[in-house]
């Protein structure tokens, strides 16, 4: 008996597809979403082209304290670009970044990030641009675990994005961030190819250098993937309206609400950060990832909050 109970078990964990989430409530409500919208001919059956799924990124698919891991980023570029600007040291929000006040940026929000990151660059070719950000994220390594900040995606959340795939669903990254940071590390990262990946951007213009066609950036934003902002960017560049849709700030809020408002079956998670040890614990009064009205919105709906100590096994993949 104890051995078929021992076989039972090992068959159980080798066949089940979210090992990484603890057995309970928010695991049954994902596996039975999955299982009732790819029932062919079930009540709630959606045809795989309809299957969408987003998922917005920082704090979503990877941590983002103590800073933004673009912050992080855009805050290094400034001080290894500081020699060639002097006027930077009068003028913010550059003399805060030099004087290591990164509170002064967050406070300006995604918008204010982004405009950094396209004064800071332009004039520099989007394959240059790419380049910069795969060799920061080589090299840089968070304060907290001393690990490249790309090893900081969430387990739990990589074998939920590989479970939707297997049972035919397109999964997209919805995100305020930057758009060409994102995809330098996005399909490495969480398998989830350039083309799918939904975020911020700063003006682009084709020019021709000495015979060679490129895109270089210019000091303008372009359009601001949060907010209001994801679905107006899930309709321009994915144009379906998801079925399933993952955010953990109130900035995600609207791009839940939208997905909610769609006929037929929807699933709308939430992951709270409630995990100090493991992670971080914060939500109503944080300064990254405020979550607030949406957990709220999320409560009165019915959404699936994810309680990330009670509900996820690990957090982050072993170190390699």
């Amino acid at each position: 008996m104890l051995l078929l109970t021992a076989l039972a078990g090992a068959t159980w964990a080798q066949s089940d597809p979210l090992p990484s989430w603890k057995d309970g409530p928010v695991k049954v409500a994902i596996t039975q979403f999955v299982a009732k919208v790819t029932q062919d001919g079930g009540a709630d059956f959606v045809k795989p082209a309809e299957r969408i799924a987003v998922f917005d990124n920082d704090g979503t698919l990877w941590s983002e304290q103590p800073v933004y891991f673009q912050l992080a980023f855009a805050l290094d570029r400034i001080k290894a670009m500081a020699p060639d600007h002097p006027e930077w040291k009068e003028t913010e929000p550059f003399k805060s970044a030099l004087k290591g006040d990164p509170k002064s940026l967050m406070a300006s929000g995604e918008k204010g990030l982004m405009e950094i990151l396209a004064v800071t660059h332009a004039g520099m070719t989007t394959e240059d641009f790419s380049k910069i950000v795969a060799g920061w994220l080589a090299s840089a390594r968070h304060p907290r675990f001393d690990r490249p900040y790309n090893e900081l995606v969430y387990e739990p959340q990589l074998e939920l994005l590989t479970y939707l795939r297997a049972n035919g669903f397109k999964t997209f990254i919805v995100s305020g961030g930057g758009v060409e940071f994102m995809r330098v590390f996005a399909e490495e990262a969480y398998g989830i190819p350039p083309e799918q990946v939904v975020g911020s951007s700063g003006v682009v213009k084709l020019e021709d250098r000495d015979g060679k066609l490129v895109l270089a950036k210019e000091a303008k934003v372009e359009f601001v993937d949060d907010g209001p902002g994801k679905p107006v960017g899930i309709n321009r560049f994915i144009g379906r309206r998801p079925i399933l849709a993952f955010g953990n700030s109130d900035g995600d809020q609207q791009m839940l609400e939208w997905t909610a408002a769609g006929d037929g079956a929807r699933f709308i998670g939430l992951v709270h950060h409630t995990d100090a040890e493991r992670e971080w614990a914060y939500d109503r009064q944080s300064n990254i990832g405020k979550l607030d009205t949406a957990l709220d919105e999320g409560v009165r709906r019915g959404w699936t909050i994810v309680d990330m100590k009670s509900d996820w096994q690990t957090v982050y993949p072993a170190v390699k």
